[in-house]
């Protein structure tokens, strides 16, 4: 089953990309690996999630944030190769986590990430993963995401 294919399945439309809010780029491609900049949740054009897990935020939430910046960076991915078919493997997930002092659920909530990449790519999803906490987000996010995959032309 395509890509495309198993997104229709699961009931998913990708958002647009979302454009760059500073100097820099979405993604950047070098050879064959096209990383992705930090994807944060937006949605219809807004901050999805705003504010702290452990801090008015919980881990649903949380988890809900981390699989919408996931949907943004696989938009991001196609917009690099074109069609998500080239994508070999997702090879790295960098999660951060904007938190409070004491909050520790940080895999919990990036599992919302690894959990949709899994579902979207199956054996093409064999990613590693760091999951940081941090005190201070850009855009009072609750989460922001990078991704590096490995594709072909």
């Amino acid at each position: 089953m395509s890509i495309e294919q198993k997104l229709r399945e699961l009931n998913i439309q990708l958002p647009p990309p979302p454009a760059a809010v500073a100097a820099y780029r979405p993604w950047a491609r070098t050879g064959n690996l096209v990383i992705t900049s930090g994807q944060l949740p937006w949605k219809d054009g807004k901050i999805a999630f705003a504010g702290r897990l452990g801090e008015g935020i919980g881990l649903e939430e949380g988890y809900q944030a981390a699989r919408q910046c996931a949907l943004n960076a696989i938009a991001q991915l196609k917009d690099a190769v074109g069609d998500l078919e080239r994508v070999t493997q997702i090879v790295r997930l960098e999660g951060y986590v904007h938190c409070a002092p004491g909050f520790r659920g940080h895999p919990d909530v990036l599992n919302g990430a690894s959990h949709l990449f899994s579902q979207v790519f199956g054996e093409r999803d064999k990613h590693s993963r760091l999951a940081l906490g941090i005190a201070e987000m850009p855009l009072d996010a609750a989460i922001q995401l990078s991704v590096t995959a490995e594709v072909r032309d």
